[in-house]
């Protein structure tokens, strides 16, 4: 209890400079928790995606389209249990800053994501409704939808003005589902493009493939690449997980920017938390040529150090952990383009192991030249 007691009140000896160095600890703890989020924000779709579903696009680019027949011979590949399709749309709601993902979906499009919750009379009202349109959870919160409200889109890639009507409102089974993105008939803008485009009718932008079981995932892929190998619109069969990350890769450089900033962030406030540590061992040379007189150890000592340095960084780093939760979700609503925006276990566990690691580095030094002063140096700055 002596060595708490001493602990603490050498710690708050100068209570300015520990206040100040407790908030840069916070401060610099909550930003790298902030930063860590974002990354695992950007991962979150790939993280979520099912290991029994493949994604079939073209073999060039996702701007070329395939064949709508492409789906029947598909479902005849050994280990193919359904397939559905579906078209990027790219309509505009309100204003352009309204941004959200809308598909253009096969009927059945919903029977392979079992993972978004949808009520039986919802469905059949969607499906009765040619204009009918779904949405998710979070889509319907942030622009305040319901069930029979119109929905509006003004088409980029898909010219014109088309109407929707909201026929249903799906759920995520967990809160890492992500439900901001709205769902539409396929066949109704078929039927649309066929009249105004008629030869950009027929197509899909990708198909998905619900499979039997995960481990044939490669070879059913090379089956079905095989299938149209030397045709016009050759494909490209990968796991639901790779499509995702494929668009991820497009942001590697930015990724990689955020994670190497986040951990800037912990070495400018190791570099300071060392230096208040030094400053405070530099002022108390005298004291601890006393205590070594008195007959206190160089371990005591340097167990003093220790434990102040151990003191501060658990009060910052408690303060910046406990603040990151409240501020990403006030960033989640702040900046709205993260549907899913959670601080993980995983972030303040590293948020922990970088308070502590900096506790200790910071007290290395000072705590050696504390247990080596020598008594005679020491009482001779006395006075």
């Amino acid at each position: 209890m002596f060595i708490l007691k001493l602990i603490f009140r050498n710690a708050f000896r100068h209570q300015l400079r520990t206040l100040l160095t407790v908030v840069g600890l916070m401060i610099a703890v909550l930003a790298f928790g902030l930063l860590r989020t974002v990354v695992d924000a950007w991962y979150a779709g790939a993280a979520a995606s099912s290991s029994t579903r493949l994604v079939t696009r073209s073999a060039i680019s996702l701007t070329f389209f395939l064949p709508i027949s492409y789906g029947g011979r598909m479902r005849g590949v050994e280990g193919v249990q359904s397939v559905a399709w579906s078209n990027w749309f790219g309509g505009i709601y309100q204003e352009p800053k309204n941004f959200f993902p809308q598909f253009a979906v096969s009927d059945n499009y919903m029977d392979l994501y079992p993972e978004f919750v949808l009520s039986d009379d919802e469905r059949q009202a969607w499906q009765r409704d040619r204009k009918g349109a779904l949405i998710g959870r979070q889509l319907a919160d942030q622009y305040h939808l319901k069930v029979g409200d119109p929905l509006p889109l003004r088409g980029t890639i898909y010219s014109g003005n088309w109407e929707f009507t909201v026929r249903g409102i799906f759920d995520g089974i967990d809160d890492t589902r992500v439900t901001r993105q709205m769902m539409f008939h396929w066949s109704y803008l078929d039927e649309s493009v066929r009249k105004s485009s008629p030869r950009r009718a027929g197509y899909a932008g990708v198909y998905v493939i619900g499979i039997d079981n995960m481990d044939n995932a490669a070879a059913v892929s090379r089956n079905v690449d095989a299938l149209f190998a030397n045709s016009l619109a050759e494909t490209l069969t990968e796991t639901e997980q790779a499509f995702q990350l494929g668009f991820v890769a497009m942001s590697d450089q930015i990724i990689a920017a955020i994670r190497i900033v986040s951990y800037v962030v912990i070495l400018i406030i190791m570099a300071v938390m060392a230096n208040t540590m030094a400053m405070s061992a530099r002022e108390r040379n005298s004291e601890y040529a006393t205590m070594k007189a008195l007959g206190f150890g160089p371990g005591f000592l340097a167990w003093l150090i220790v434990g102040e340095s151990l003191l501060i960084c658990a009060i910052g780093g408690g303060l910046g952990i406990a603040l990151t939760a409240p501020a990403a979700d006030g960033f989640k609503a702040a900046v709205g383009i993260f549907p899913i925006f959670s601080v993980s276990a995983d972030t303040i566990a590293i948020q922990s192991a970088c308070a502590f690691a900096v506790a200790l580095i910071a007290a290395v030094v000072p705590a050696i030249r504390a247990s080596r002063v020598k008594i005679v140096d020491g009482l001779r700055a006395i006075g």
